[in-house]
């Protein structure tokens, strides 16, 4: 009766205690509905919107959606170590038996005390807090941890902000629909699959979705072993994750894991003992706490890992449009493995590490791919990652196919392969020799190409090392303009052009064929080291050609496996044809040879230098049985300037060439890579294509 005087007495004017009066009578209609178990008609709602609450409460609710917990996908190299995280929420699906008893207890005690005992809902605490919020106009709390798991759950099954606002909406007609929802999932759910779901899906801040991740973030810890005084933390951060974070706010979250442990001990669940000791532990040790990195900017690879993402987003299997690939990759819970191999990795980075400087006027890049599968083995450069000063968010190493990738250099005389590959082709054999004088006139001199002819108005190039009647082995050993040039105009561009784009060779830039200009063998359009490798690589796999291929399996996360293009290679060229290019390339790999002094070890090598015009990008591809690689150094911040006078590693470029400036860098990450493989050797050209060069 005091309480009574106290509410409605005391100079309270009529309009309040009308209005109170009101409020009263529909808490008590609706606790009626509410103990009657919410599934008889309802009407005489005052003040709440009567037929909505009526409505709401005589239409069953459609089952929950059984759609897994958005999960993270996880890309990884081929050894099965991490590249990257890609999450919206940084969660990591548990059993209950592989979370604590202690964390299971500490939430049950904060959260729902009576959870084993009662039904779908506490009617004692959904009450106390509907009265409290009818009379007071606040939000208490008061669901049960089943009617928190339903509302968590609609809440991850909502796709679009009407759907997330739907979800969190403070109506009654809301929260009397999460709690028809509580009773049709405990009659489908057992007390332990619902406290599994709820622990899976909580919110514990910083990120950190479900109790496993919770337990790795804050404590580095799983779930399984969280003590005491860490799940009685875990769980006090559940009703206020950013006002209890234990990093910014912690004397709020040690006052809020206070209450959780004296709860606990209240109800029986730890000792005296172990209640003193956990109030006594600090609430956080900064050290211990494990950051989950996500996306690719944060990976070790990050180049890498978002030329593969592009990959992925590419991929139908993974969804019908771009958005929805990127929000499965997110949440579908893949396990990405690919091609990339650590070991080689580090070899072709220590290469730059040692041989360039992020603030290098210049950029150097280095991929490396295994001949005969066209995996991608390594991708580095000299820019690291980032929007800083001296960072970079380009892909020196690939194609301009999405936002990321730069779109590759003129490749200068690595083009000169192709023109031996056709000559090779068409029963030209090595031992070929032409007059290579030092200059030569071609205006107007016409050019096939598979359209017709060609022409320059204006052309007379020169060579760059020594002149004279070469055969093909020794004007590749030199590089000898003047010869190529004209072995070009024998063979026709169009087969060279039409080797190259069978070996993968295209504009990086528009992603169109290569011109078929009178210079292409001295260079032409835009490649990539990714491309170039690839192309060399060919060679090295007598003829066999093979898409580069990045990611080697998708698998979601029930185990299944999903589409992915899988190893595409085909014979493009005769093995002998290869073989004899083989044999060409290696004279340059031989005393004399522009890339003599690059020669390592006892390993079969061949390769080809490359200098564009104005010395804007040089070039060293190579290869051996076994592995391919191809190393650029460049001008890559327009307006493009000569590498003369540029910096790479800290000391200005005197004499850019491919040999002497990319080289070096292309030596010391292939020996690093090659490394513990066997010494494999290339074919031996057939008599035919050697000439009077064979036995």
């Amino acid at each position: 009766m005091c309480r009574g005087t106290a509410i409605y007495g005391g100079g309270v004017g009529t309009g309040q205690g009308v209005r109170q009066l009101t409020r009263f009578l529909g808490v008590s209609a609706l606790a009626g509905a509410l103990a009657a178990g919410l599934a008889v008609p309802i009407a005489g709602f005052v003040g709440v919107g009567s037929k909505a609450v009526v409505d709401t409460l005589n239409t069953l609710p459609k089952p929950l959606n059984s759609r897994p917990a958005d999960v993270g996908t996880r890309i990884l190299a081929a050894d099965g170590s991490l590249i990257a995280n890609l999450y919206e929420e940084n969660r990591v699906p548990v059993g209950l038996d592989k979370i604590a008893p202690v964390m299971r207890q500490a939430i049950i005690a904060t959260e729902d005390s009576r959870f084993y005992q009662h039904g779908a809902i506490d009617l004692q605490g959904t009450l106390r807090a509907l009265i409290r919020n009818h009379a007071e106009g606040t939000q208490e709390g008061g669901s049960s941890i089943t009617q928190q798991y339903v509302k968590l759950t609609l809440l991850e099954d909502a796709r679009t902000p009407a759907e997330q606002r739907a979800a969190t909406a403070p109506t009654y007609q809301r929260k009397l629909l999460e709690l028809r929802y509580a009773i049709a999932v405990e009659q489908q759910q057992s007390k332990d699959q619902i406290l599994d779901g709820y622990l899976n899906l909580a919110n514990f801040g910083d990120g950190a979705y479900g109790v496993q991740a919770a337990a790795q973030h804050y404590f580095g810890v799983n779930a399984a072993n969280l003590s005491v005084p860490q799940a009685a933390m875990l769980a006090g951060l559940v009703r206020n994750p950013s006002g209890y974070d234990p990093v910014y706010h912690p004397a709020a979250a040690t006052d809020r894991r206070a209450t959780v442990i004296q709860r606990m001990l209240q109800l029986g669940s730890i000792s005296v003992a172990e209640a003193n000791s956990a109030l006594r532990s600090p609430v956080i040790d900064l050290s211990r706490m494990h950051l989950v990195p996500n996306g690719c900017g944060n990976s070790v690879y990050p180049f890498y890992c978002e030329y593969v993402a592009s990959k992925l987003l590419a991929n139908r299997a993974l969804g019908d449009t771009v958005q929805a690939r990127d929000r499965y990759l997110k949440t579908g819970g893949l396990t990405i493995r690919t091609s990339l191999d650590p070991r080689i990795q580090a070899a072709a980075q220590k290469s730059i590490d040692e041989q360039s400087r992020p603030n290098d006027s210049t950029v150097a890049a280095i991929t490396v791919v295994q001949p005969g599968t066209g995996l991608v083995k390594a991708m580095v450069q000299s820019k690291p990652y980032g929007e800083g000063r001296h960072q970079t968010a380009y892909n020196y190493n690939v194609e301009k196919s999405y936002a990321g990738g730069y779109g590759g250099f003129q490749n200068g005389s690595t083009m000169k392969a192709f023109t031996i590959a056709a000559a090779i082709q068409q029963g030209i054999p090595i031992d070929y020799k032409i007059d290579s004088p030092k200059q030569i006139d071609l205006s107007m001199v016409p050019y096939r190409t598979c359209k017709g002819w060609t022409r320059d108005q204006n052309y007379q190039p020169k060579n760059s090392t020594k002149s004279g009647n070469f055969t093909m082995v020794d004007a590749a050993r030199y590089s000898v303009n003047t010869y190529f040039l004209q072995l070009s105009r024998k063979t026709g561009l169009c087969s060279i052009a039409t080797i190259a784009g069978k070996l993968g060779m295209y504009n990086a830039q528009t992603l169109g064929p290569l011109d078929q200009v009178v210079s292409m063998t001295l260079g032409v359009g835009y490649v990539t080291p990714l491309m170039l490798s690839n192309a060399y690589a060919t060679f090295a796999a007598r003829g066999v050609y093979c898409q580069p291929l990045l990611i080697t399996s998708i698998r979601d996360e029930n185990g299944k496996y999903l589409s992915t293009p899988s190893q595409s290679c085909k014979q493009v060229l005769e093995p002998w044809v290869a073989d004899g290019v083989n044999r060409v390339l290696s004279a340059v790999m031989q005393p004399g040879g522009t890339g003599g002094h690059l020669k390592f070890g006892s390993w079969d090598l061949a390769g080809k230098t490359g200098t564009i015009n104005q010395n804007l990008a040089v070039w060293f591809s190579g290869y051996t049985p076994d592995l391919a690689a191809a190393a650029v150094v460049a001008d890559a911040t327009p307006p493009y300037q000569n590498l003369i006078g540029q910096t790479l590693d800290g000391q200005s470029i005197s004499d850019p060439t491919g040999s002497g400036t990319a080289g070096p860098l292309w030596e010391a990450a292939m020996q690093g890579a090659l490394e513990g493989l066997p010494h494999d050797h290339f074919t031996r050209p057939p008599s035919r294509v050697l000439g009077s060069l064979g036995p």
